[in-house]
């Protein structure tokens, strides 16, 4: 998908680890730009199709001097971030991270910031609106208010494989065939596509100097959520749901209801849920003056969901809702000195003999999570899951993004992909509420033999006197948690080894 006309220009891109932006990057880059990404862990697109393709800096956006370094040269700053989820303060955290993005492009000579933030409900006092999209629209205020001229995009839901708004609505309606549902079910939303958020994006890098002004983008079809789930259930050819809504959910309930039903944790379905108080339709399609629409597009909303759904089905979901770093999970590196000089690190190590080759243990190891499960005791793993979505984790229901390929960064249920040498090591971080750090690292070797070698290691890290706690209480399930995993991930390489010489 590419837009002739807009010329080459040199485009930084914040949040390219996540959804949007893992999809914008490749876009801009088929439009003929040059791409430099800003990112706090450069590492985690390391793996990413296009990583070769362009420039990776690390910076902060609240860092001044990083994002100062990275603004050198750029044309056009694409600004896909946001705080929400990091602690009270995030309104804070989101407004210091904008006026200085803003003041070091005025000073690089950035001739454009490009914005995605949310669509606001017209004629409601900002007071009233939700913390999520009272901070993005302070966040567009900043930008246009700036000397650097801005195009801040306002979007509502987006509907594409992988992004929260459309697995909210996927598992509520494929799962519950008769739904008691919040009243916001009946709050009339303009839904719109990624593939034309993306191309309003892209669009926006050429627009004229003296545009500097908020769009609301959207499809062509205005529907009530209770209207979408029947939609949904159509596209999916799903048996008519029964909606039966309630006023008694708050936006708190409704958040837990989703985390419950849904992949989607409770951190990031409320802002979701609270952003549906309120009708958000666009109020103009100003936008398609200078990022005009080919015949049938906008795309309406059934052919959003079947093209969604077919990606979903052809395992083709470039990113999801879970690219980017879950709220307030560890993103402490594993430490690489073998003294640990930061304090106690538990380990629980497994080895075994695989009668098998190094490819088919590998093909195992990298296939773990998601449908394949992890290989040990699964209403433990399962009880695990449950208790960390009881306290607001993410639980054990994010899944996969490939059901047989990992890269640095994806998600993997409960766990992240810290590190990844294929045919060799896979590390894991979790991202579960621990208190503490935690790893599971997965080995292919060859012993000195020649023969096939499976290695395993769980390391813990404690926070406090609570931590080492936790850590005693579960060892004594070890045994049967990894001793298991050890003994069943063998098994399956040697069974898999077995079946392809058949």
């Amino acid at each position: 998908m590419g837009w002739p006309g807009t010329g080459s220009l040199h485009c930084l891109v914040t949040g390219a680890s996540g959804y949007v932006g893992g999809r914008l990057v490749p876009e801009l880059l088929a439009a003929g730009h040059r791409v430099r990404c800003l990112a706090r862990s450069p590492g985690k697109l390391r793996d990413q199709p296009w990583a070769h393709d362009v420039e990776t800096v690390a910076a902060d956006v609240t860092d001044a001097d990083s994002v100062a370094g990275a603004m050198r040269g750029i044309d056009v700053a694409y600004y896909l971030v946001h705080a929400l989820g990091t602690g009270s303060s995030f309104e804070d955290t989101d407004r210091r991270a904008a006026r200085v993005f803003a003041e070091r492009a005025h000073a690089a000579g950035v001739r454009r910031i490009v914005y995605l933030g949310g669509l606001t409900p017209h004629g409601v006092p900002e007071r009233e609106l939700s913390p999520h999209l009272r901070s993005r629209a302070e966040v567009g205020r900043i930008f246009l208010d700036a000397p650097v001229p801005a195009s801040v995009l306002r979007a509502a839901v987006v509907i594409g494989s992988g992004s929260a708004s459309f697995e909210m609505l996927r598992y509520l309606t494929e799962r519950l065939p008769v739904m008691v549902t919040p009243s916001w079910v009946h709050t009339r939303i303009q839904p719109i596509g990624i593939r034309d958020v993306l191309r309003y994006l892209v669009g926006s890098a050429a627009m004229p100097e003296d545009v500097n002004r908020t769009f609301d983008i959207g499809g062509p079809d205005v529907l009530t959520y209770r209207e979408m789930m029947a939609r949904y259930a159509a596209v999916a050819g799903l048996p008519r749901r029964l909606i039966v809504p309630v006023p008694v959910l708050t936006p708190g309930l409704s958040s837990h209801w989703v985390g419950l039903v849904t992949p989607v944790p409770a951190a990031i379905a409320r802002p979701l849920t609270e952003s549906l108080r309120h009708e958000v339709v666009c109020r103009e399609h100003d936008i398609a003056r200078y990022v005009p629409d080919p015949p049938g597009r906008p795309l309406p909303f059934d052919d959003a969901l079947a093209l969604a759904l077919r990606k979903v089905r052809e395992a083709q979901v470039a990113t999801r809702w879970s690219s980017a770093a879950v709220p307030g999970a560890p993103s402490d590196p594993l430490p690489t000195d073998p003294d640990w000089a930061g304090g106690s690190l538990y380990e629980d190590v497994r080895e075994a003999p695989v009668d098998a080759s190094r490819e088919s243990l590998w093909k195992v190891i990298e296939g773990i999570g998601g449908d394949h499960g992890w290989y040990s005791f699964p209403l433990a793993w399962a009880v695990r899951g449950w208790l960390d979505r009881f306290v607001g984790g993410v639980g054990l229901r994010r899944g996969r993004r490939d059901a047989e390929r990992l890269r640095v960064g994806d998600s993997l249920d409960f766990w992240r992909v810290e590190e990844i040498e294929p045919g060799h090591l896979l590390r894991l971080r979790a991202e579960m509420r621990l208190p503490g750090l935690a790893w599971l690292e997965m080995f292919a070797e060859t012993d000195e033999r020649g023969r096939t070698r499976y290695r395993q290691r769980a390391l813990f890290h404690p926070r406090g006197l609570l931590g080492h706690a936790y850590w005693w209480s579960v060892a004594p399930f070890h045994a049967v948690v990894f001793g298991g995993m050890a003994r069943n991930i063998t098994q399956a390489a040697a069974k898999g080894m077995s079946a392809h010489r058949k």
